[in-house]
């Protein structure tokens, strides 16, 4: 019976050492093979290359350059065939990423998008991410024995969708893991303008800040306790919201085109 077969991908780079160190984690049970981009691609997303065609290269044996987004990335070793992978992956990991992604960045960030876009095909799919100072290589082996078990468990359940799963990392990680949902978190938000030597303005977004809100149950929470949260997302993101919903109603039928 052949091993189970992990795609790897990220939003860093294909040589960064995040991706290798869930490869070296991953290797000793899985058929592993890396399809990420040639360059950094981090808060791009969900994007994909529509209008521009991309160079891909075998940089070795099982490890694959694309020059573009994170969701190319997985898109074209779901769809390139045999070039790619041998046979369809039994699960889709991203990461680990340098830095967390909990809260709302799981809307800007791409290593989420890689993972989201292998949900999207029906495979169970992990974005992993870890503070910077965190021990890399633990939390790669963490990663690694924790998608054997959820692979087991998906086939064993009853499931009616595939898993996207957000697993993040704090620093000083007590060696456990806490279902969690999605925090706040709070960044500077600023919009840098400035003027180049030519006097043509360009901008900088962003600010250098950041805190969270400890909202109970959640991975900010789970953060600042310690524990690696693990966040089960959503691909229909249709609201539940009963209320919204009847606002809907009552301003369609107050509507008059």
């Amino acid at each position: 019976m052949n091993r189970p077969l992990a795609l790897l991908s990220n939003d860093d780079g294909f040589n960064r050492a995040g991706i290798r160190a869930i490869r070296d984690a991953m290797l000793p049970r899985f058929d592993v093979v890396i399809v990420a981009p040639e360059a950094e691609q981090s808060a791009s997303s969900h994007s994909l290359s529509l209008h521009r065609p991309l160079r891909s290269r075998e940089v070795e044996p099982g490890i694959f350059a694309v020059d573009g987004t994170p969701a190319d990335c997985v898109y074209v070793a779901l769809h390139g065939g045999a070039r790619y992978l041998p046979r369809r992956p039994d699960v889709v990991i991203s990461g680990l990423n340098h830095g967390l992604n909990m809260g709302q960045d799981v809307f800007y960030s791409g290593t989420v998008a890689a993972a989201r876009e292998g949900a999207l095909r029906g495979i169970p799919a992990i974005a992993t991410s870890a503070e910077s100072k965190a021990d890399r290589n633990a939390c790669a082996l963490a990663v690694a024995s924790f998608a054997l078990t959820l692979i087991k468990e998906v086939a064993n359940g009853e499931a009616t969708r595939a898993p996207l799963l957000n697993l993040n990392f704090p620093r000083r990680w007590n060696g456990k893991l806490r279902v969690t949902t999605l925090g706040r978190r709070i960044y500077d938000e600023v919009v840098d303008i400035r003027v180049d030597p030519r006097g043509r303005e360009y901008l900088w977004l962003g600010g250098p800040g950041i805190s969270h809100d400890a909202l109970p149950g959640s991975d900010t929470e789970a953060y600042d306790a310690g524990f690696a949260s693990l966040t089960p997302l959503l691909l229909d993101l249709t609201s539940s919201s009963s209320d919204l919903v009847q606002l809907l109603q009552t301003a369609v039928s107050k509507h008059t085109p």
